[in-house]
């Protein structure tokens, strides 16, 4: 499919991972996508995989805990044309302790400002070029966490991908009249290498299998399965969706 052709796209924290994953999902459908990553290394391998395969990939560092260095960037990618597309990819646990009483003002602080400030920021600087152009699609990067609690990641984390939940319903209903949409993708444990090690960091093998043994499907996520979702809230078909928060999780956790 080149449902994208014509279009361009901006995902955060895509230097590797499921950002990178989600970037070239986007990118094989036809999309000119914008990778953004602190990690110059990282981008570099990205670059360079997507030249390989004859990709419209541009990469560009870009600290996001830096407003500025946010505004700038996006301001540079505007003035090449439309961003039609925004994955707000960023975020993570960042390793703070998974125990609510041994989680200190500093690891709220940060894990806030990734997984929430960092969004806020790029969004609030990508919107006026939406709204100029009549057209958008921004997809958050929610989690099974922000809506279920989490075994392995802790209370604020948890609180941040909630907070993610309702910006996104904030967004859908100022903006559908400026033709975006905005819709949060909520995955449950997807099996890239960050969240394996966290994993094994907090979990006994026993523990694991166990969990495993909870998902109906008896598998956890992979890369594929949220970058096949995000390219749904991401296309034109989509257009009648917004709000939306879409679980991914195998069945672990169901509501009606």
């Amino acid at each position: 499919m080149r449902r994208f052709e014509g279009r361009s796209a901006l995902i955060s924290a895509a230097g590797a991972g499921l950002g990178r994953g989600v970037a070239f999902r986007l990118a094989r459908e036809g999309a000119a996508v914008t990778i953004w990553d602190r990690d110059a290394d990282a981008l570099a391998e990205a670059a360079g995989e997507a030249a390989a395969e004859g990709l419209a990939v541009t990469t560009r560092v870009v600290d996001m805990m830096d407003g500025a260095a946010i505004a700038a960037a996006v301001a540079a990618m505007a003035a090449d044309g439309a961003i039609d597309v925004l994955v707000n990819n960023i975020g993570g646990s960042l390793h703070t302790p998974f125990g609510f009483l041994d989680q200190s003002d500093a690891d709220w602080d940060k894990v806030m400002a990734v997984n929430v400030t960092a969004c806020v920021q790029t969004t609030r600087a990508v919107i006026p070029h939406m709204v100029a152009a009549g057209y958008g699609r921004i997809i958050n990067m929610g989690s099974k966490a922000g809506r279920f609690g989490s075994l392995f990641a802790g209370a604020n984390y948890v609180a941040a991908k909630g907070a993610m939940q309702a910006l996104t319903l904030q967004i859908a209903q100022e903006f559908g009249p400026k033709g975006i949409t905005c819709n949060t993708i909520c995955p449950g444990a997807i099996l890239t290498p960050r969240v394996q090690g966290l994993l094994a960091e907090r979990q006994s093998a026993e523990e694991r299998a166990r969990v495993l043994g909870t998902i109906p499907v008896r598998r956890h996520g992979t890369v594929e399965d949220v970058a096949a979702a995000i390219a749904y809230f991401a296309s034109e078909e989509a257009g009648f969706v917004t709000g939306a928060s879409l679980d991914l999780n195998g069945g672990q956790a169901m509501v009606i």
